[in-house]
């Protein structure tokens, strides 16, 4: 997600929203070399090593990515009211495209492991990486119609949505109750300063913190303290606290945590019986949820809903356009791995479910950019045909 320079824009996308996805790809297959150097015994001890009772990698699953979703939360709330997703008519394509890019790919996890221990899954193929699609989509530059490019950024957002809402009911295996009623008290103190125009960030900083404390406290996973706390940041006015906060975060986001994150999370031992471990059920139901399930679901529904006159297909757009950016909505690597690591835990099924979604968003970035970069040839070639040679 790179939201420094604006949000679902008809700008050619900036420079920077390449180089944070290509950050994200260096950390992953860094993490993975890594992993199966003759080092990887340090990598794995630098993940657990202890401080006051945090091993690193709790600290960055829990705590950091809690900032990555409050940035998350910010970047919704704005498209929900004057963005991409803030009336009926601009949302309808990128939403019920979103939402058959989540029943779908959940729909063939859930057939390929059914009756084993991966079934609880389900959820890892459901959501589109922004950071990761947006960055190939500036590496081919203009050659991405402004309309596609809105799309799917439109698309990964209201994904980000299903993803938020899945992890909250679905991944939370009990809820403490006096911790809810802290969570409630201290959202309605956050509302009580945003509706008496506190523009002060601290005030929500702090707040922000004990959110995050009840939220952990709570059984819900705390990253979700983000989402929540942004429900409650002012985002009108002059000085509004939300675009402080846009400013403040969103390269350490970009180039920081979720490349961190990566490093972190994307270091899979991979055993010396490949093709066993291949074969395994999250293996092959992860990555067919994201190769096939995410385009398939996307581009289905997105045809639907045209053809249904419930949604425009966006003036300069052609179906084969929305196809390719249908197919780079199948890079499913944060968030997957996040919800990943919340179904499986320390066990066995993790490091499977791990290498399904870095195969499967591996390969649809390939297959998406190619497509789409040989759409944009193929175009500008007929436009040189067909434009009369003056005489």
């Amino acid at each position: 997600m790179d939201i420094e320079e604006g949000y679902v824009s008809e700008k050619a996308p900036p420079p920077s929203q390449a180089l944070s996805g290509l950050l994200l790809l260096l950390c992953a297959a860094a993490a993975l070399i890594w992993a199966n150097s003759p080092w990887q015994a340090s990598y794995h001890h630098l993940l657990h090593v202890d401080v006051a009772g945090w091993s690193a990698m709790h600290f960055i699953n829990d705590g950091l990515m809690a900032v990555f979703f409050l940035l998350v939360g910010l970047e919704i709330k704005h498209e929900l009211q004057d963005g991409a997703l803030s009336s009926v008519r601009q949302a309808a394509l990128p939403v019920v495209g979103a939402l058959g890019g989540m029943l779908l790919p959940a729909a063939i996890y859930t057939a390929v492991a059914v009756g084993t221990p991966a079934t609880r899954g389900w959820g890892i193929p459901m959501a589109t990486d922004i950071a990761f699609a947006l960055g190939i989509v500036a590496l081919l530059g203009d050659r991405v119609a402004a309309p596609l490019r809105i799309f799917l950024a439109a698309l990964a957002i209201a994904d980000d949505i299903g993803a938020v809402v899945v992890i909250a009911i679905f991944y939370t295996p009990s809820v403490v109750t006096l911790a809810l009623a802290a969570i409630l008290a201290i959202m309605g103190g956050l509302l009580w300063l945003n509706k008496k125009q506190v523009h002060t960030v601290w005030p929500y900083v702090i707040g922000g913190l004990l959110l995050w404390i009840a939220v952990y406290k709570s059984g819900v996973h705390a990253s979700i303290a983000g989402v929540l706390l942004a429900i409650t940041i002012p985002s009108r006015g002059a000085h509004c606290v939300q675009h402080q906060l846009e400013q403040v975060l969103a390269r350490p986001v970009n180039f920081g945590i979720v490349p961190v994150f990566a490093l972190a999370n994307a270091g899979v031992t991979l055993p010396a019986d490949m093709a066993s471990f291949a074969t395994q059920p999250a293996v092959i139901a992860t990555m067919l949820g994201l190769l096939i399930g995410k385009p398939l679901g996307i581009f289905g529904a997105a045809w639907l809903a045209v053809k249904m006159r419930w949604a425009e297909l966006p003036t300069s757009c052609s179906w084969s356009g929305l196809f390719g950016v249908s197919v780079l909505g199948g890079i499913g690597f944060t968030m997957a791995l996040f919800i990943a690591g919340l179904a499986f835990g320390e066990s066995a099924q993790l490091d499977a479910a791990k290498v399904g979604v870095l195969a499967g968003s591996l390969l649809t970035g390939i297959i998406g950019a190619t497509l789409l970069a040989r759409m944009a040839t193929r175009t500008s070639i007929s436009g040189a045909v067909s434009t009369p040679v003056p005489e």
